[in-house]
């Protein structure tokens, strides 16, 4: 009997599902890496749920983002942040998509580790810039030199966003692409592709 080379998509994804169990994936990265865009795909092709954690937010405190930004600082924020994922967290299984900040949190960390499978849509500097000058609401990037701002950001979480347990690059490309290589990626990661490769199922 010849084996085929993959799974059909049905079969990798339902497989993928198991893997999963009740836990996210949970996407991380920079403002601008399309973390809600893909994830929202994503979502679609394995028939979960979709969140984003900056809707969950302006929804339970009734005002946006940028307004708690300047109504009550960062440190205010990413308090309220922490707890609306870890909330969020407990309702898998589902794509999460959390705001740039979030992954930096300890806490929101380990609970992203316990509750989820972590994804890092890592981006270059200019797609970034250019996503990002496209809209006005980047509390962070209220500057003079954004492009600064973003690099001091890049520098400063990038080490910490390479901890994820998948790391997928981002570029200029279809959401469907990127969103196929993030299904792919995870596969890998829990040893999917190498079953569905040689037809054998993992007891």
């Amino acid at each position: 009997m010849n084996a085929l080379p993959a799974n059909p998509p049905d079969e990798t994804h339902a497989a993928l599902l198991g893997r999963l169990g009740s836990r996210s994936v949970v996407f991380v990265g920079l403002m601008g890496a399309g973390k809600t865009a893909i994830g929202r795909k994503v979502a679609t092709m394995l028939a979960l749920p979709f969140i984003d954690s900056d809707q969950e937010i302006e929804s339970v405190s009734r005002m946006t983002v940028p307004e708690l930004f300047e109504r009550y600082g960062e440190t205010e924020f990413r308090a309220l942040e922490q707890r609306v994922i870890l909330r969020v967290l407990e309702n898998g299984p589902q794509v999460l998509s959390t705001g740039g900040g979030a992954f930096m949190n300890a806490q929101t960390r380990e609970a992203i580790a316990a509750h989820g499978v972590s994804v890092w849509l890592k981006a270059e500097l200019d797609l970034l810039m250019d996503r990002v000058s496209k809209k006005q609401n980047r509390p962070l990037l209220k500057s003079a030199d954004p492009r600064a701002v973003l690099e001091r950001l890049m520098s400063e979480r990038y080490p910490v966003y390479a901890t994820s347990d998948v790391t997928v690059p981002t570029r200029d490309d279809r959401k469907e692409v990127i969103a196929t290589e993030v299904v792919d990626a995870l596969c890998r990661h829990f040893g999917i592709d190498e079953t569905a490769a040689t037809g054998e199922v993992e007891s």
